[in-house]
């Protein structure tokens, strides 16, 4: 046969050159038992297991419900934040001296960015088709560094945070009812007092609350005088009978 326009020879001029069979995959029922259909099988077993878990997410928020602290006071410097648990391994890399400061893009950007790019590139860096991990060492190499650096900056970013401070900043306290016209709140506000335990003795940023103690009149005015922990000696400078009211007095409404 001579070739001619739009045609092509095949060898046999009875069969045509475009006679190719559609591409339809092979029916489940030749591969018994090694596979299964999407829909319905595979697919109800993922909602059940999904259905479990989210069973499980509902008991735990039940048994252990979400800790609530006090309102948000931004004037209070210091107070020391806390992020969620899937950050906390960021939230360590920022305390090492190579992170923050000077170094403080490193750790929030370059780090970072240069880990989950890495992740994120894993597949076009090891392209064979093998699916164990050892046999895969680029992938499985990347994965595990991930993983244990992750799991150790977490574990250490718990284990060096002050539990006990954190519960006691952001524990939640009854305000008190003030009667700010109390001679005693005068001395109280004048002193400067007022600045770190706030205006309602409930402590602030550079303070505790004050509202209850088992100090005696005598402990109190020594710490008024000589200080303690973080208050520095010498603050209050007024006269022995506004020390005798701001230890003894109580500037609350009675």
């Amino acid at each position: 046969m001579e070739r001619g326009k739009g045609m092509k020879f095949v060898g046999d001029s009875r069969v045509k050159a475009n006679n190719r069979k559609p591409n339809i995959p092979k029916d489940y029922s030749e591969y018994p038992g090694k596979t299964e259909a999407f829909w319905p099988n595979f697919l109800l077993k993922e909602w059940m297991v999904g259905a479990v878990f989210l069973m499980g997410y509902l008991l735990i928020t039940v048994a252990h419900p979400a800790p609530l602290e006090r309102m948000a006071d931004p004037t209070d410097a210091g107070y020391i934040p806390l992020p969620d648990w899937y950050f906390l391994f960021l939230y360590q890399l920022l305390k090492y001296q190579y992170a923050s400061g000077d170094y403080n893009v490193i750790g929030t950007i370059v780090m970072p960015g240069l880990a989950f790019g890495a992740l994120l590139l894993a597949p076009w860096l090891d392209t064979g088709r093998e699916r164990r991990p050892f046999r895969r060492p680029i992938a499985t190499s990347m994965m595990l560094l991930g993983f244990i650096s992750v799991f150790y900056l977490t574990w250490e970013s718990v284990d060096q945070h002050d539990w006990e401070a954190a519960a006691e900043q952001g524990a939640i306290v009854e305000e008190a009812d003030i009667n700010t016209d109390a001679e005693g709140y005068s001395i109280y506000a004048v002193q400067s007092c007022i600045g770190c335990h706030g205006d309602t003795m409930a402590g602030g940023a550079g303070g505790p609350s004050i509202l209850t103690t088992e100090k005696n009149a005598e402990e109190v005015k020594d710490v008024i005088i000589n200080g303690i922990g973080a208050m520095p000696a010498g603050l209050f400078d007024g006269s022995d009978e506004e020390l005798e009211i701001a230890a003894h007095g109580n500037p609350e409404d009675e």
